[in-house]
Parts: C-alpha cells; sequence; structure tokens
C-alpha cells in the first residue's frame, strides 16, 4: 500500500483485527523513535506534580499512543507493574479498562488521587505481588488484550548515585519500594529470572496474539558485563514457548537533564533514552 492509498482510506480496514487506526495512523505509529517533551506543571502534564513521588513515572499520553495501536476501543489492558498508574490513566482516556498490580500502597493512594484531580474513572488497582497474579479476583476476571508495563530496571534506581550526581548532592538512590519482594531490590540477573517468571505468569491471562509492551532502560556498562539490559530482556524471553519478539521503538525523552558525565577523562553517555520491547503472544496448542 503505498503513500497515495493510504490518504484514500480515511476510515479502518474492516480487516484490522488489532486497533481502531486508518492506514495514515498506523503508518505514523510506526515509526521506530518516539521524541517527546511532555510538561512537567500544568493541565497538560496529567498531574505529574502527584505522580512524580514515583521514581519513573510514563507519561500517560506515551501509554496512551501505545493502548491505541494495541487495543481496540473497550480493549482490556494488564500492568503488573503498576506504579502510579500510568496505564490506567492512559486507558481510562482511550476508552479501555485495565487492572494495575503493585505493592506499594501509597502508588495506590497517588492514582485514586490522581484521578480525583483529573476527574477520570478509576480502574482496578490490586496492592499486591506480581508475582502473584493468579490470585487476585480483579486480575483473573476475564483475559486480557495487552500487558503493557514498565517494570524496574534491576537496581537502577536502588543504587547510590556516583560522578556527577554526587558532585550535585543527588548521590541518593531512590529505590522505587523497601520490599524484599520489589524486583527493584534484585541484583541483575535474580532481577532477569524474576521478570521472567513474572510475565509467564501474566501470558497465561493474555488472549491469544495479543501483544506483551514492556519499557526499559539499559545500565552504564562495566569491565564484568556490557549491562544492556534491554538485549538480556530479550534473551531471557525469546525461548519462552509461544512468545514471539517482535522488535523496539525507542523514546526519546528531551525533557531530560543532560549531565557531563566523564568530563575531563572518559566517555560516559547521557542516557535519555527507553526502549519499548513489543512481543507477541501465540500460545501453542493445549497451553
Amino acid at each position: 500500500m503505498n503513500d497515495e492509498s493510504l490518504e484514500s482510506t480515511p476510515a479502518p480496514d474492516p480487516r484490522n483485527k488489532l486497533n481502531d487506526l486508518t492506514g495514515r495512523e498506523w503508518l505514523y505509529a510506526l515509526r521506530s523513535v518516539i521524541t517527546t517533551r511532555y510538561p512537567t506543571s500544568g493541565a497538560e502534564s496529567y498531574a505529574h506534580e502527584l505522580r512524580r513521588i514515583h521514581p519513573s513515572p510514563k507519561p500517560p499520553q506515551l501509554l496512551a499512543e501505545l493502548v491505541r495501536f494495541f487495543t481496540k476501543t473497550g480493549g482490556h489492558v494488564l500492568d503488573p507493574f503498576a506504579g502510579v498508574g500510568g496505564t490506567l490513566l492512559a486507558c481510562a482516556l482511550e476508552g479501555r479498562t485495565a487492572v494495575g498490580v503493585d505493592l506499594a500502597q501509597r502508588y495506590a493512594d497517588c492514582y485514586a488521587e490522581v484521578c480525583t484531580t483529573l476527574d477520570l474513572p478509576r480502574l482496578p488497582f490490586v496492592v499486591g505481588d506480581a508475582r502473584r497474579l493468579t490470585e487476585y479476583p480483579e486480575v483473573t476476571a476475564r483475559l486480557f488484550d495487552l500487558i503493557l508495563t514498565d517494570p524496574p530496571y534491576a537496581q537502577m534506581q536502588a543504587k547510590e548515585k556516583t560522578g556527577e550526581h554526587k558532585k550535585r548532592g543527588r548521590s541518593a538512590a531512590t529505590p522505587f519500594t523497601d520490599f524484599d519482594a520489589d524486583l527493584g531490590n534484585l541484583d541483575y540477573w535474580d532481577f532477569l529470572r524474576e521478570l521472567r517468571a513474572v510475565l509467564v505468569q501474566a501470558l497465561g491471562l493474555l488472549k491469544p496474539y495479543g501483544h506483551l509492551v514492556l519499557f526499559t532502560k539499559d545500565l552504564q556498562p562495566t569491565p564484568a558485563h556490557h549491562n544492556m539490559l534491554h538485549a538480556d530482556i530479550v534473551q531471557e524471553l525469546r525461548n519462552v514457548a509461544g512468545l514471539t519478539f517482535r522488535g523496539y521503538r525507542i523514546w526519546h525523552d528531551q525533557s531530560q537533564n543532560l549531565y557531563p558525565f566523564g568530563y575531563p577523562f572518559a566517555f560516559v553517555s547521557n542516557q535519555v533514552h527507553q526502549f519499548i520491547l513489543i512481543f507477541r503472544w501465540t500460545p501453542t496448542e493445549g497451553e
């Protein structure tokens, strides 16, 4: 289909079982890099001043874009690492339903306050452990069309900051929670194993041909390992039966501050991007 034919199809193709997008909208959604500078104050920030109690709150506007592509109106979405409810906010904005799960009561309380502030419906938010998804009636009530989540990035947030952050008085660790069950408090390799276990359980709650979409960010390399977490997550999940890696999109967040890491001695990258990893679920017969 060429560009001209996309222009002539303003309505969604009736063969499109994935979403409600027209050909033009679908084309735009295929760009591999998403560059944003979402406001962090005012009405267009979607109560960022409240959501910022989380070390890494995702913008509901960005999550809404993913929800629109990977579900139809009325679709049902699971977020097993809900944080302050960015996925749930996006679903409310886009006419989808969702269930979020997170360990922290304070994040659930924050989500409730944000819903009140934005006058959005509160979707089910379970304060619980993502390792125990099948124990929660809200989660098991019906199958999901999409799993959209932003899990911890191993111990990235739980470690004390060094270098330029320390010089600027920002060396304190900012863990998501202090719970032992928090995947963000595990070391790199334990994190990967536990993440796989959570997602394998979640896939049992996903409709055939649904998608798993998750955010991640690489750590700085060390002499011992490259620390490309996005690659190691793909490697960890690639042998899950029925799960196919479909590629990734890169989110370039222009609101991130730049620091002169390594100056004047060595190259140290400012990582102002995150990977959005995309998998498709096609369970084998009998699963």
